[in-house]
């Protein structure tokens, strides 16, 4: 029996990244040998094991094919499948290497090299059998702003193009697109995606606004894909939450419906925008939190960008919209959201962004109103509401903000 870490750990550990998950792989034994260890069988499909001591996976090195629309994985000869055979069904070649127990590298097929020049690479023509690995190849060079080689970019074209990607569960589409707006490079996620066909078959409302052009007075981009690049490497130099990333990443969905009469302008792409998204958010599962920020974003941030021209009344009311008092976790959420939409521009990444400031003050001034000594002045009813309103509206005039 040989024991050999692989996968993730393998490669985080030579790019000297923190390393959070450590697998294995076991050479020459069957379960009955692994049971007899203490390792406990977790795998219904798969032979892995629980270590007894640490719980980390141990696998049997094992092969896999396509069975019908699914992915499952079978052994051949469990004490005859290799080391080389078992990294053979991986995804890429930075994923397919391995460390002995002494430490050594196996690394059959060049994983080392391909990491040093930041390529992912598959390992075999097996990559096509899984669609995911479509977006798992997006993801990475999300974390790692690594290019896709030529070959690998090609056979990923041809399985989007295939309609491959139509087999993927919505729930795994979202989990892949959630975890790669939290790495450090969320943009090359989109980026990859549409040069391999990907974003057409998957994110459509996103994958047209590319090619659509903005007032360059506002965007000097002009193209409205390339704001959306621009907003999420914004999003993620601020370390922004991943409820935040997403609202950036579908904001203007709007946009890729305005008549094509009427560019550059995109009058009212804020409210059209928000039945895309709740078509977006239903069709892949996205998590509730994160649909209610990006419709509110979507809503309101051309209100919020043009704040410091609002009267009292029409602040007022923007921040009503925005339920600045009761939500106010949130709102400091949307005004995050509107900040990265704003300087997610070409050369204005650097420019303040005193509206914040602005909706801010305002959302203190007048959540400061008594509304319980209103009521207990002795107004009920609708005329409550109205008095609130009425002295919250004096309030924010008196300020002067």
């Amino acid at each position: 029996m040989e024991i050999y870490e692989v996968g993730g750990a393998v490669r985080d550990g030579l790019l000297g990244r923190p390393v959070e998950d450590r697998d294995w792989v076991v050479v020459g034994a069957n379960e009955d040998a692994m049971l007899a260890r203490g390792f406990r069988k977790v795998g219904a499909d798969f032979p892995v094991f629980l270590h007894p001591d640490t719980h980390e996976e141990y696998a049997l090195a094992r092969t896999e094919r396509k069975a019908g629309h699914g992915y499952k994985g079978f052994v051949t000869d469990a004490e005859g499948v290799t080391l080389e055979e078992d990294l053979a069904r991986r995804d890429f070649t930075i994923n397919a290497m391995a460390r002995d127990a002494d430490g050594r590298l196996v690394d059959p097929y060049g994983g080392q090299r391909d990491l040093a020049a930041g390529v992912l690479r598959h390992v075999t023509e097996a990559f096509a059998e899984d669609p995911l690995r479509v977006l798992r190849g997006a993801r990475f060079a999300a974390r790692f702003g690594f290019t896709i080689a030529p070959e690998t970019m090609a056979l990923m074209r041809r399985m989007a193009a295939a309609g491959e990607l139509a087999t993927l569960a919505p729930e795994r589409v979202w989990q892949e697109l959630a975890r790669a707006l939290d790495e450090a490079h969320p943009e090359r996620f989109v980026v990859v995606l549409r040069e391999c066909g990907a974003l057409a078959a998957l994110f459509p409302e996103i994958d047209c606004l590319f090619g659509v052009p903005q007032p360059a007075r506002h965007h000097p981009e002009i193209d409205t894909g390339e704001h959306v690049l621009l907003a999420l490497a914004q999003a993620a130099r601020w370390r922004a939450p991943q409820t935040v990333r997403f609202a950036v990443l579908v904001h203007d969905l709007g946009k890729g419906t305005t008549p094509v009469d009427k560019l550059p302008s995109h009058h009212g792409h804020d409210v059209r925008g928000v039945a895309l998204i709740e078509d977006l958010c239903e069709r892949i599962r996205v998590p509730r939190e994160h649909r209610d920020l990006a419709c509110l974003v979507s809503r309101l941030h051309i209100r919020a960008h043009r704040v410091l021209e609002l009267k009292p009344p029409a602040l007022l009311r923007l921040l009503e919209q925005a339920d600045a008092w009761r939500r106010r976790e949130r709102f400091e959420l949307l005004l995050m959201a509107c900040a990265i939409d704003a300087t997610g521009r070409a050369g204005f990444s650097e420019r303040p962004y005193p509206q914040a400031e602005r909706l801010r003050r305002a959302a203190d001034v007048a959540s400061a109103v008594d509304a319980r000594a209103i009521a207990a002045s002795g107004v009920s009813g609708p005329a409550l509401g109205e008095a609130i309103r009425t002295a919250r509206l004096e309030a924010l005039t008196r300020s002067g903000i």
